[in-house]
C-alpha cells in the first residue's frame, strides 16, 4: 500500500488568497489518496461498496430470451441482444425457481415478492418480511444522508418493490425535478466547495433532539415493558435523524465523481414507452449521481410495474394486455409485440449497466465497488409463471464477483441469488427465505475465491 504523505490527507486544503480574503480550495480524489490497487483509501478507509436493485415487468419470451450457452461468452438471443455492449459486466441467471409452497399464485406479485423478501405472499395486500434493500440498508448505509434511495419511470408512485413491512413501503420518486431537488436542493453538502458552513438550522434541530432523547431517558424508567418497547422503536428514527444531523454538521471528503447537476426539466405523464424510457434514462442519472456524491449508497430503479403498462406508439394493447391476449405466433414460437416490450426493457438496462460503468472511481468505476439486483415478477407472464424466473446482477462488488456469466440455477431456489447478494453486503445470515424459499446455498460459481 501506497504511503500517505503526513502532511496530505483527503482533508487536506490548498489554501491561499484572493483580493486579500483567505480561500481554500478542496483536492480531488488523487492516487495518492488510494491503495495500489485503486480500491481503498492510502489512510486504509475502502471505498464505499454499494447495493442496487432494477425490475422490469412481465419476464420473458423464453426460447429467444435464455442462452444456448452457460457459462462465460454466452451466446445473445435476439430478445436479449441490447446486453451485448455490457455483457461483460453482467451475469444472467435462469432456470431458477420461486416456490408458492401453500400460498396462492398471487398474478405479479408472487414473483417479485418472493425473489425480493424471500417469503410466498398469502395475499395480494400482504407484503411478508421487508425486502432485500432494506436489509443491506441497515447494514451499510448508515453512513450516508439517504439510508436509501427509490425512483420509478412510471411515473406513478405507488409503483415500489422495496417495503419495510405490511403498510411500510417506500414510495420511489417519480418526477426528475421532484427528484433533482430532493438530492441537490435544500440540505445537500457539496463535497467539492471551496469552503464549509454548517446550517444553523440544523444545529438548533440537533440540539432540540438531544434534548428530547434526554427526556424519554427519563421517561422510560416509569414505563411498563410493553410502553418501553414502543418508545425504543420510536426513538431508534429518532436517533437514526440525529445521525443524519451530524452528517449534515460535517464538511463531506471531497468526492473527484461528484459534479452538481443542472436542474431538469420536468416530463409530462404518459406510459408511451420512448417517455418512459426518457425518464428512466434522467431518473438514473440522477441517482447515480446521488451515490457518486455519496447521499446513499442503497438504491432502487424501478424501469416498469409488475402490471406494465407501457404503451407502445401504433398499438392498441399496453404491455401487460398484450401478455394475456396476443397469440403465439406459430412460426416464430413467441409473442412478437410482447417480445417487444421486453426487448425495451433490456436496452434499459443496458443504459443502467453502461451509465454505472462510466462513472469513474479510483482505478475502476461506481460500477466496480457497486452489486446490483435485478429482478421480474413473471417468466412466461401469459399463463403467471412463476418458474424459472429470469434474473441478473451487474458489477464486481469491489472485485469479489466474476462477471460475464450466464448460469443455470437448475431448479434451484431464485432466492439464492437475494442471499448470495445480502452475503456480499456484509450481513450475517446463516440462511434466507422461508419454507421451499430457504436457501443457505451463495452462487458460488459468480464468486471470486
Amino acid at each position: 500500500m501506497k504511503k500517505l504523505d503526513q502532511k496530505l490527507s483527503r482533508r487536506r486544503f490548498l489554501k491561499g488568497t484572493l483580493h486579500g480574503g483567505a480561500v481554500s480550495v478542496g483536492l480531488p480524489l488523487l492516487n495518492l489518496f488510494l491503495n495500489e490497487n485503486g480500491t481503498a483509501y492510502a489512510d486504509g478507509k475502502p471505498i464505499p461498496q454499494r447495493f442496487g436493485t432494477w425490475s422490469w415487468g412481465l419476464g420473458m419470451s423464453q426460447s429467444i430470451f435464455v442462452p444456448k450457452k452457460t457459462g462465460p461468452n454466452f451466446d445473445l438471443p435476439e430478445e436479449i441482444a441490447a446486453l451485448a455492449p455490457v455483457q461483460q459486466h453482467i451475469n444472467l441467471y435462469t432456470n431458477f425457481h420461486v416456490f408458492k409452497d401453500d400460498a396462492p399464485n398471487l398474478c405479479h406479485h408472487s414473483g417479485w415478492v418472493v425473489l425480493r423478501s424471500g417469503i410466498a405472499p398469502t395475499a395480494r395486500e400482504n407484503r411478508p418480511g421487508e425486502t432485500i434493500d432494506v436489509s443491506v440498508a441497515r447494514q451499510i448505509g448508515n453512513a450516508t444522508r439517504f439510508r436509501s434511495l427509490s425512483a420509478t419511470a412510471t411515473g406513478d408512485v405507488r409503483d415500489s418493490f422495496s417495503y419495510e413491512g405490511g403498510n411500510s413501503v417506500n414510495a420511489p420518486e417519480w418526477s426528475p425535478l421532484r427528484f433533482y431537488q430532493r438530492l441537490f436542493g435544500d440540505g445537500f453538502q457539496d463535497p467539492n466547495t471551496a469552503t464549509f458552513t454548517p446550517d444553523p438550522r440544523v444545529m438548533v434541530r440537533k440540539s432540540a433532539l438531544t434534548a428530547v432523547q434526554e427526556e424519554a431517558q427519563k421517561l422510560e424508567k416509569s414505563l411498563g415493558a410493553e410502553d418501553r418497547r414502543r418508545l425504543d422503536q420510536y426513538f431508534t428514527g429518532l436517533r437514526d435523524l440525529e445521525r443524519r444531523f451530524d452528517l449534515q454538521l460535517a464538511k463531506p471528503d471531497p468526492l473527484e465523481a461528484c459534479v452538481m447537476l443542472e436542474e431538469p426539466m420536468d416530463l409530462p405523464t404518459g406510459l408511451d414507452a420512448d417517455l418512459v424510457a426518457k425518464r428512466h434514462r434522467m431518473m438514473t442519472d440522477l441517482m447515480l449521481m446521488a451515490v457518486a456524491c455519496d447521499q446513499t449508497r442503497v438504491f432502487n430503479m424501478f424501469y416498469a410495474s409488475a402490471f406494465s403498462a407501457t404503451t407502445q406508439p401504433g398499438y392498441d394493447k399496453p404491455h401487460h394486455t398484450a401478455t394475456h391476449e396476443e397469440a403465439v405466433d406459430p412460426v416464430l414460437g413467441y409473442q412478437p409485440r410482447t417480445s417487444w416490450y421486453t426487448r425495451r426493457a433490456m436496452e434499459e438496462w443496458a443504459y443502467y449497466v453502461q451509465a454505472l460503468a462510466d462513472f469513474k472511481e479510483g482505478d475502476g468505476s461506481l460500477l466496480d465497488n457497486s452489486f446490483i439486483y435485478a429482478t421480474t415478477d413473471q417468466s412466461f407472464a401469459k399463463i403467471h409463471a412463476i418458474d424459472g424466473i429470469p434474473m441478473f446482477s451487474a458489477g464486481t462488488a469491489g472485485g469479489r464477483v466474476k462477471t460475464g456469466l450466464h448460469i443455470d440455477g437448475g431448479g434451484s431456489p431464485g432466492c439464492r441469488l437475494g442471499y448470495t447478494a445480502q452475503k456480499l453486503m456484509g450481513l450475517d445470515i446463516e440462511t434466507w427465505g422461508d419454507k421451499s424459499n430457504t436457501t443457505s446455498s451463495d452462487i458460488g460459481e459468480i464468486l471470486v475465491t
